[in-house]
């Protein structure tokens, strides 16, 4: 056998023993505990008779009466069994009481150290009830989650059957437990020296136990020679783990809540090298060591104290201190050499005995007789209590002879007393703050020689003072928490919130009040209350809050705070941002940035991206910090300059972009000369760049060619400058020249950064540009599959959201039900289904029984027609929303079964039955963030299709101002050629500034005017002549002029007819209709005045044989009638502007014609023809005929695109050009001399001009200065126009950019 094999035998050999070690370990952790125990080791709240004693309660037997059964059948009755010593157990079974109908149906299990301080057992953090018996005889065994370390067991009857009484036999199973103890009285500490070790080992082991009743204090410090130092110290309940080294550099961090509630906590602290993980009970946080606490060499553990003396020392018990293996308390148990004792440590651990109360409810409260009377002098009372909630009455009580009522309350979180007399006016006082943080406070009020006094915390800064007195008369009575809604011995009056949370060491006069006897009814009354225990629970400890939201908790539940995170819900879980930009744009949102969450309810971020929504494909922008022309220079000592980019996104998300994204594309440029790229003529590589997620891997080839080609695109071309090298700059020639393209391998992208090698001879130059990441495509949003059939399905696998689940899914069909989801496990379940044509369920079990949620439309939803679905379910609620309905919400039980758990596979489209299956379209489906691919599933499943055509019927509004919704495979698009608009959804206007002498003359030739009288197919007579005429018309445009009068659109025919739009000199619109060649126009004057104003008004005009109608902007429609005629015959011609052939026209007409139009134009549109789009999108059209200045620019109907600047998309097989320009670059480069001495030229020409227009300027400005202020206008002011350019371009400057 070689030594490899012996190694395996050895592994499977130990890894054997191990599995059974663990296997043998928990079958002998299973023996009896309770069986052999003696009578006396029993106690109970009361026993119906002698032979109904507890001693009687042991599983299976029959003596007495068959088990133990209390005098009364209440909430209030216990069995308490000794085991005698600290005991491990692992699980517990119950039985009826013999031969009876006495049993319990569910009970509470509770465990003590000292038969005091009870504790209860809680599953998944929340639940403490176990399900009892269905009969006398059955045993029913629950295997406890995780095993419990105790001495006293006692159980606590939550509900019985009614048909008889309580009624238990029990057992438990366990077995010994063995530990070592040592306590520590405050001022003691015990100090381990580890000997000599390495200076830096790769792991280190930890871990012990502790009880306290002080919320601070230090449990464990550990420290090496180079400094570094480990403490383990608590502070207001809250473990801290601080590192340091030296007295400044240190790193906290914390975890759990509440130990000082004189229960074990286990704590373990884990090294492997520079992670650690820091375990408090049930609950572990990882901890990256920062390199400053490197090396590792600590070498010595004190417990107890720390290295500051004035850090407050532990007091409590610590046990089975364990570092790396060893048990520390042991060797100091047995005086080892290398254990130094400081102060009375003991090896035992004596607790001292404080019974607290718990109000679990509104309905709880506890009243208590005065048992002594007063001094004459003083009166006192005293408590301790702890809470969340801010507000809550803690104690009330009657003046002597009725002469009023004192309230001790919380309000605001601060303490409270009222006191009110009869005829006079109200005293109040309040001290402390913040008193609902969840620690013990002490209240003391005293009354000592007329003066009052109420001191929080011992705190004399917290007291309070007041001059009336009081006393307490011997057989008043105290109510604490609240009142009794049955008063049952005086009148008692709570006109505040009743108190939730616990107290403890109640006095009276000094005297302590014995709440065992109150427990045991001999004194007092009480209801709804947990005696001899505090069960506060913090529901922040374990963060249910997700994605940095603030936790806040009451006495029953927690809130969290999503504001500021991106998220919103009960748990901060689902995300309030659309994950991709393809989904914001068919939400109908144009181009700009947005926040992108890209995987939902995921981990990553949100962050803001650009979104470019000005072409079908909807492109997402990817920043880097330097896309400019960049010079080329070498790096000191070396003879190769790099470039590092780094982006606006983080890693994740760039990743999930990337691949969620059906097309990628990044711009890869390098102009040259005589500055070689990728090949040196030995055929080394000079120049790569590395692409890629991570660090990203080196890449040999250029923009435009393929992976591994070393290749530029001018070789895929075969345009290369010289057909010997495969790139433009390996010709290494004297002129400029370029290699650009797109990289659009996603598997290689981003650019990370770049190595440009030929740089370092005195004659090469060179320029590089890097262009911003561009992603269009989101496989998520339109991932899609048809069920065809009620029984077909695709299945995943089982869906895992324990916690916090989130669906969300779009869905269309014709049918009245079926299932869109269901997962199930052996008892829970997670369903989402249609029940009828307008309503959604939502239902789930999670152990506490089926809960629905239901959202009903007002209209049926099944017509075929996409609607969104989204649920989401966490510990506190389920919330489902349908389409924008109202979110419906169903809370989830208090203190419940939080954990869905499921183990089949998960269905989509159907059941595990089979029933109830779902026929249509189901899209987007996504869980927790993630995307089920429906298409990839449904290729391979019969029944079910991939895709689901059909996305006009509900996405067809989209397309505006007469755009057409066309269909894809994938997604939709919409069809802009009978709009004046363009853009993704016919949304972006299409707008030309005019000078006087622009015209656009549109001729019309036979299929256009075909078209236009097919638009009004429906409306115009049956007779349409041969020579082409029309009975109606649409005309609509907007305008922005301060012209007037002014010719807006002239429209003429061959027939000497003509339809005419402008503004007379009152700045009044006219519409001039000459429809018959022999008669003069119709003139149709519009009410609205000031159209000249310079402001963008929109004109629309529709006629209908005689009859016309005009509006204007938002003024009412005005409808006239026409004479001349109602055709309008052969049309010829469409004119925007100036008219250069006058013919005929009216002397007015004519004189317009000839002034032109100043302003701008916008979304020209003369039934389906746009003359402008024509004109500025269509330069090939031969149609049109443009004279005189036309820029694009924008009228002000829609906002430029803030990022125009990068909008251009290059094609993938572009290839450099060569000459003899050199490229701007925005670096200094070491040009030559005649250069220079240009741009020294350039500079002192560019400073003199400015010079002179500063003093022209400052010249100006005391002119402005001396008007008054309110008759300041732009235009008599150059400095105001100047300043407003700063601020954004004007006019010119927009069509400059354009």
């Amino acid at each position: 056998m070689d030594i490899r094999s012996k190694k395996i035998q050895g592994i499977t050999t130990q890894v054997v023993l191990t599995l059974f070690f663990w296997a043998t370990r928990g079958e002998v952790c299973h023996s009896p505990l309770v069986s052999n125990l003696l009578p006396s080791s029993f106690r109970s709240s009361s026993q119906l008779s002698g032979s109904h004693g507890p001693g009687f309660a042991k599983l299976n037997r029959r003596e007495g009466a068959g088990g133990w059964s209390p005098l009364n059948s209440d909430r209030y009755q216990w069995l308490e069994v000794d085991l005698g010593r600290r005991t491990q157990i692992a699980a517990i079974a119950t039985q009826g009481r013999y031969g009876s109908s006495d049993w319990l149906t569910a009970y509470l299990l509770m465990f003590s150290d000292t038969g005091h301080n009870w504790r209860p057992y809680r599953q998944e953090d929340n639940i403490g009830a176990f399900p009892g018996n269905s009969n006398a005889d059955s045993v029913v065994q629950h295997k406890l989650q995780h095993p419990v370390i105790t001495r006293y067991v006692r159980l606590i009857p939550l509900d019985w059957n009614r048909n008889g009484h309580i009624g238990l036999r029990l057992e438990t199973y366990g077995c010994a437990y063995n530990s070592d103890v040592a306590s520590f009285d405050g001022g003691s500490s015990l100090l381990f020296w580890l000997g000599p070790r390495p200076i830096a080992t790769a792991w280190e082991t930890m871990s012990l136990n502790f009880k306290t009743l002080r919320n601070s204090g230090i449990l464990l410090h550990s420290e090496g020679e180079s400094g570094s130092s480990l403490t383990l110290e608590l502070e207001n309940g809250t473990l801290l783990l601080r590192l340091r080294k030296g007295r400044s550099s240190q790193h906290l961090v914390s975890l759990g809540s509440l130990l000082d509630d004189q229960h074990w906590h286990h704590v373990a602290v884990e090294r492997h090298n520079a992670d650690l993980n820091l375990t408090v009970d049930k609950s572990t946080l990882l901890v990256q060591i920062p390199s400053r606490f490197i090396p590792w060499d600590h070498d010595q553990v004190s417990v107890g104290a720390g290295q500051d003396k004035s850090q407050m020392k532990f007091l409590g018990c610590l046990e089975n201190l364990v570092h790396n293996g060893v048990n520390l308390v042991h060797l100091a148990k047995h005086g080892d050499h290398r254990v130094t004792v400081k102060g009375n440590v003991t090896f035992s651990c004596a607790e001292p005995t404080f019974v607290a109360v718990t109000f679990t409810s509104p309905q709880s409260f506890l009243f208590l007789p005065v048992a002594t009377q007063s001094s004459p002098v003083a009166a006192s009372m005293g408590l301790q209590f702890r809470t969340w909630n801010a507000a809550g009455l803690l104690v009330t009580f009657d003046l002597p002879k009725q002469a009023g009522v004192v309230w001790l309350y919380l309000s605001k979180a601060r303490l409270h007393l009222q006191i009110r007399k009869h005829d006079r006016a109200p005293l109040e006082i309040s001290s402390g703050s913040a008193l609902n943080d969840g620690q013990w406070h002490s209240v003391k009020l005293t009354s000592r020689r007329g003066r009052l006094t109420v001191a929080v915390d011992g705190d004399e800064a917290s007291s309070a003072h007041a001059a009336p007195s009081f006393s307490f008369t011997q057989g008043s009575w105290l109510f604490f928490g609240s009142c009794p809604a049955e008063q049952i011995v005086h009148d008692c009056i709570n006109p505040f919130t009743d108190f939730q949370g616990c107290m403890r060491l109640l006095t009276v006069n000094d005297q302590s009040v014995d709440l065992i006897m109150v427990q045991q009814r001999l004194m007092g009354n009480y209801s709804h209350l947990q005696i001899d225990m505090c069960g506060i629970i913090d529901r922040c400890s374990l963060t249910p809050c997700e994605h940095g939201g603030g936790c806040s908790q009451s006495w029953s539940t927690f809130h969290c705070n999503c504001s500021s995170t991106g998220y919103s819900g009960a748990t901060c879980h689902s995300s309030i941002y659309e994950q991709s930009c393809e989904a914001y744009k068919h939400n109908g949102n144009t181009s700009g940035y947005y926040y992108v969450d890209v995987d939902g309810s995921g981990p990553i971020r949100p962050q803001l991206i650009y979104c470019n929504m000005t072409e079908d494909k909807t492109w997402t922008v990817i920043q880097h910090n330097n896309t400019k022309l960049t010079a080329v220079r070498a790096s000191p000592g070396k003879n190769q300059h790099t470039a590092h980019f780094e982006y606006a996104s983080e890693e994740k998300q760039l990743v999930a972009i990337i691949n969620q994204s059906d097309h990628c594309q990044q711009e890869l440029t390098y102009h040259c000369r005589k500055s070689r790229l990728l090949k040196a003529p030995g055929g080394l590589p000079l120049s790569w760049w590395v692409g890629g997620p991570g660090a990203g891997q080196v890449q040999n080839h250029w923009g435009g060619a393929p992976p591994g080609s070393h290749h530029c695109a001018c070789s895929l071309q075969q345009n290369c400058v010289d057909p010997k090298h495969h790139c433009n700059c390996d010709a290494d020639q004297t002129e400029w020249a370029n290699d650009s393209g797109l990289l659009t391998h996603k598997e290689f992208l981003p650019v990370r950064s770049l190595v440009l090698g030929d740089v370092h001879r005195p004659d090469s130059e060179g320029a590089y540009r890097v262009g911003h990441l561009h992603c269009h495509g989101d496989k998520n949003v339109w991932n899609a599959a048809f069920f065809d059939k009620e029984t077909s399905y695709l299945h995943f696998p089982t869906f895992h959201g324990e916690l916090s689940a989130d669906i969300s899914f779009l869905f269309k069909t014709t049918s009245s039900s079926g299932v869109f989801l269901e997962n199930l496990g052996i008892k829970d379940f997670i369903r989402i289904e249609l029940s009828s044509p307008t309503e959604v369920l939502f239902s789930f079990d999670v152990g506490n029984g089926p809960l629905e949620v239901r959202v009903k439309a007002d209209i049926p939803i099944n017509d075929n027609r996409w609607h969104r679905i989204r649920a989401e379910r966490n510990v506190k609620e389920a919330t489902l929303r349908l389409d924008e309905l109202p979110v419906a919400t169903q809370e989830a039980p208090a203190d419940g079964h939080i954990h869905l758990q499921l183990n089949s596979q998960l269905f989509i489209g159907g059941t595990a039955s089979r029933q109830k299956g779902f026929r249509g379209c189901i899209r987007s489906l996504q869980l927790n963030g993630v995307t089920l691919d429906l298409e990839e599933r449904a290729k391979i499943t019969p029944g079910v299709q991939a895709g689901c055509p059909g996305y006009c019927s509900s996405y067809g509004s989209l397309c505006q101002n007469r755009g057409r919704c066309v269909e894809n495979a994938n997604s939709f698009s919409c069809d802009c050629g009978s709009s004046a608009y363009t853009g993704a959804f016919c949304d972006a206007e299409v707008s030309a500034i005019f000078k006087s002498g622009t015209s656009v003359s549109y001729t019309f030739t036979e299929p256009v005017v075909n078209e236009l009288n097919r638009s009004f197919h429906d409306s115009l007579p049956s007779s349409i002549y041969s020579d082409v005429t029309l009975s109606a018309e649409n005309v609509s445009l907007s305008f922005r002029t301060s012209q007037s009068p002014a010719l807006l659109l002239f429209i003429s025919s061959y027939r000497r007819e003509y339809l005419a739009l402008l503004l007379n000199k009152n700045n009044e619109l006219e519409v001039w209709y000459r429809l018959d060649g022999n008669k003069n126009p119709d003139i149709l004057r519009s009410k609205v005045r000031n159209l000249a104003n310079g402001q963008l008004h929109a004109v629309t005009i529709s006629r209908r044989s005689d009859t016309v109608s005009v509006q204007i902007d938002q003024n009412s429609k005005e409808d006239f009638n026409i004479t001349s005629d109602v055709e309008f015959n052969a049309v010829k011609s469409l004119i925007l502007g100036r008219m250069h052939n006058f013919g005929d026209l009216d002397p007015e007409l004519s004189h317009l014609a000839s002034l032109g139009f100043t302003g701008c134009l916008s979304a020209v549109l003369f039934n389906s023809v746009s003359p402008l789009k024509a004109a500025l999108l269509h330069h090939d059209n031969s149609y049109v005929t443009v004279t005189g200045p036309l820029v694009q620019s924008t009228c002000g109907s829609t906002p430029a695109n803030p990022y125009a600047a990068d909008a251009t998309h290059h094609l993938s097989g572009q290839s450099g050009s060569v000459g003899a320009s050199q490229p701007e670059v925005n670096a200094i480069r070491r040009d030559s001399a005649l250069i220079g001495g240009m741009i020294v030229v350039v500079i002192f020409v560019s400073m003199s001009v400015l010079a002179i227009m500063a003093r022209v300027l400052y010249r100006r400005k005391r002119t402005c200065q001396s008007q008054e202020v309110k008759t300041v206008k732009t235009e008599d002011c150059p400095e105001l126009t100047f300043r407003r350019s700063q601020n954004g371009p004007t006019e010119n400057q927009k069509e400059y950019f354009i």
